[in-house]
């Protein structure tokens, strides 16, 4: 995802109250063409529509992921909200069943985190777009119980792809990280995307 405008509230200072706040206003914002708007560990973080290189990492994962996943009870989605109790995320891409109908919120706002069985998130330039990636959103996932997130990141060293498993919840972070530089294959471990590789195809050669 790309840089952020992030408005900015302390998830220590949450309580239901302000959870109601920030959710009435997401719910209310109207964005302009373009952006979405997250809540991230208790802050709404506007962001706009990636740059070329990110859509064309997120177009590529797609199509594989789509071919991978064709025939089967799952399938890859992206511009989807995604609803964990009071936070709010649009991920890159998911997986989730293919009839997700059960997973769909009373109000129709998306999905519910209980559906997705893995998110994926193409870091794109700017150090709180890297940290909300690498830091809360890895924070975020495992806490929700996602069983896997994956992150394509160009600004890892000279690009990197990291696979974490095994959300521990309690903890809000994973028991297996696996982590390895462009060029080199990855393979998810569990669940229905079991066996996707990403590698070149995806992200392109090794750098540097």
């Amino acid at each position: 995802m790309t840089e952020t405008r992030t408005e900015s509230v302390s998830l220590s200072e949450n309580g239901p109250e302000l959870d109601e706040v920030l959710w009435q206003a997401w719910k209310a914002m109207e964005l302009p063409e373009g952006y979405h708007a997250e809540i991230i560990e208790g802050a709404i973080e506007v962001s706009p529509t990636g740059r070329y290189s990110h859509s064309q990492i997120v177009f590529l994962l797609k199509e594989a992921l789509g071919e991978f996943l064709r025939g089967g009870d799952f399938a890859a989605r992206n511009d989807t909200n995604v609803i964990h109790g009071a936070s709010a995320w649009v991920p890159d891409m998911l997986v989730v069943a293919r009839d997700p109908e059960r997973y769909v919120t009373d109000d129709g706002l998306g999905l519910t985190a209980a559906g997705v069985r893995v998110v994926f998130e193409v870091v794109s330039p700017g150090k709180r777009s890297q940290d909300r990636d690498r830091v809360k959103k890895r924070r975020e996932y495992a806490r929700a119980g996602i069983s896997v997130y994956v992150v394509i990141d160009d600004y890892d060293d000279h690009g990197t792809v990291t696979v974490l498993t095994d959300p521990e919840p309690d903890r809000a972070d994973w028991l297996g990280a696996h982590r390895v530089p462009y060029g080199t294959e990855v393979t998810i471990p569990s669940g229905p995307a079991k066996g996707f590789v990403i590698g070149e195809a995806i992200t392109g050669p090794k750098r540097g």
